[in-house]
């Protein structure tokens, strides 16, 4: 379909006028059978690559969505529009016979779109009778889930691969507000995409000044958290890195007169509702919460995010500031950390294995006679789902089993001990990779450079000249000699060998160093003098 032909169609389904910049590019490569990864800032639009090529192609559109709350948000975005084709959901939300309903819409052609989330198509039954719909689309929305969450807490993100074959490999788009190349590298396999399209538009939000502090002690940050939020305008969240100091801390606010209120996922689920609809109606200042809470929230006037613990990575932290100043706005995200902060992240990265129960696990799917589950495999050993899961996860990812449609399934060449040592193997190069990512974190937290240029640079957007909207320039600490990478000899997104951590990607370049991301290794700064010198790069 021409563009004109794609723009006339968003005008008369949809009522857009005009689409954003990257949209219609990756609709017209979703037309034309090739996979999409679309990267666009929060804000921009992504729902509509999916809406406007999921209307255009033949056959039901699969939207895999994260959050039953997300899932209504754009099921009302089709339901608004009166032209646009209807969707339904099938989630643990509703009851059987909504569900059954849902099927028989999708059967009769009274629907196009159907939204689940990752844990729905863990079951035979809902993909088999997707097969058999014939699916023309499948999107998954907030894919940076499939590398950025880890593998215990959403498995079945994992999985979406082995789903995708079973539907026949349809036409996918993944879509993310924010996406570092190798966690694209780490979709697209994942996800099995046949040399996918990558639609990255700018990830910068200029109207979000950015601020970084470092406190000597845990009472004076905490001071400090106060007196910032305190000062700037409302409303706004706070993220922390326990439950228990999400409650502390807004139970401070509370005194100081702020309308504050806790969110972890230790509280129920009613509690976490009436947090959730009591921000987006302004009936609080604050939200103090644990990363449990913020994706899907859809509130334009967020006016600053303040981080009162370092996260896990630039991911992340970049997903959690995205939400504010969606409206355009001047808005405010400020970092609060300490060293310690670290340490504690790295504590909560850290994972060891369990080899005995991991041969037992192996030894087990290894005698059966048919594919395992992880319900069945837990009662055997007599631990959890989770456990369960989690160790078929890490058997998946050294190579010990394969995961099928029915189960887990022992490769040919592994005993139990030889199984146990490669999940240990998957585990520790996950371990680092996760650690890398903390040291990148630190470098942003810690830079005295542009600190805009520095977040951009880890997500591939080169920023020339200081930004002038964030601290470290307004405190004439950003420097103004940024290196030509044109006169570089390992320019960003270039692909290098090294002489001992193997294949990587260059993803930062400067003056003087380069930052690259090793597919065992994770995240290395390395001074370009030394690579000269002792030749430890070469370009592949």
């Amino acid at each position: 379909m021409t563009k004109p032909s794609i723009a006339q169609a968003a005008r008369e389904l949809f009522g857009w006028e005009n689409l954003r910049d990257g949209q219609e590019e990756a609709v017209s490569a979703l037309l034309e059978e090739r996979d999409v990864i679309t990267v666009l800032p929060t804000g921009a639009g992504k729902s509509a690559v999916y809406q406007l090529a999921g209307s255009l192609r033949d056959g039901i559109t699969v939207v895999v969505s994260p959050l039953i709350a997300l899932q209504r948000d754009q099921l009302n975005q089709l339901d608004e529009t009166p032209h646009a084709p209807r969707g339904v959901a099938i989630n643990s939300s509703i009851g059987e016979r909504a569900v059954e309903e849902a099927w028989q819409a999708l059967g009769e052609g009274d629907a196009e779109f159907v939204f689940v989330a990752p844990e729905q198509l863990a079951k035979d039954d809902v993909v088999e009778r997707l097969r058999r719909l014939k699916v023309g689309l499948l999107a998954v929305d907030e894919a940076h889930c499939v590398a950025s969450w880890g593998h215990d807490f959403r498995p079945d993100y994992l999985r979406l691969g082995d789903v995708r074959a079973r539907l026949g490999r349809p036409v996918t788009v993944a879509l993310t507000a924010t996406a570092a190349e190798p966690v694209r590298t780490e979709i697209t396999a994942r996800l099995r995409l046949d040399d996918p399209v990558v639609v990255v538009r700018g990830v910068d939000r200029p109207n979000i000044d950015l601020v970084s502090h470092r406190s000597v002690s845990s009472d004076d940050k905490r001071d400090r958290v106060i007196d910032e939020v305190l000062a700037l305008p409302r409303p706004g969240l706070v993220y922390t890195a326990t439950r228990r100091e999400t409650e502390e801390l807004a139970g401070d606010l509370e005194q100081r007169g702020l309308r504050a209120a806790a969110y972890h996922a230790g509280l129920g689920a009613r509690k976490r509702s009436e947090v959730h609809d009591a921000f987006l109606e302004d009936e609080v200042d604050v939200v103090v919460a644990t990363n449990a809470f913020g994706m899907g929230i859809d509130k334009p006037n967020v006016r600053f995010v303040v981080h009162a613990s370092v996260p896990d990575s630039l991911d992340a932290y970049y997903q959690e500031v995205g939400r504010a100043g969606r409206d355009g706005d001047a808005s405010s995200a400020v970092l609060f950390y300490r060293s310690e902060d670290l340490g504690l992240r790295k504590y909560f990265v850290a994972r060891s294995v369990d080899k005995e129960r991991a041969a037992a696990a192996f030894a087990a799917i290894e005698a059966s006679s048919s594919p395992v589950r992880a319900k069945d495999l837990a009662g055997e050993l007599g631990i959890s789902s989770r456990s369960a899961t989690g160790l078929l996860n890490l058997l998946a990812e050294g190579g010990a089993v394969s995961m099928t449609r029915a189960g887990a399934k022992a490769r040919a060449g592994f005993s139990p001990r030889e199984a146990a040592e490669a999940a240990e193997e998957a585990s520790e190069r996950r371990e680092r990779i996760e650690q890398s990512r903390l040291e990148v974190m630190r470098r942003y937290a810690e830079t005295r450079d542009c600190r805009r240029r520095v977040l951009l640079g880890y997500f591939g957007e080169d920023l020339p000249d200081p930004c002038g909207h964030c601290d470290t320039c307004r405190a004439g600490t950003a420097k103004n000699d940024e290196a030509d990478e044109a006169e570089l000899p390992y320019p960003a997104g270039v692909s290098v060998e090294h002489v001992e951590w193997g294949r990587g990607s260059v993803v930062d370049v400067e003056s003087d160093r380069i930052t690259v991301f090793f597919e065992d290794q994770g995240y290395k700064v390395l001074a370009l003098e030394a690579v000269e010198e002792n030749r430890l790069l070469s370009r592949v």
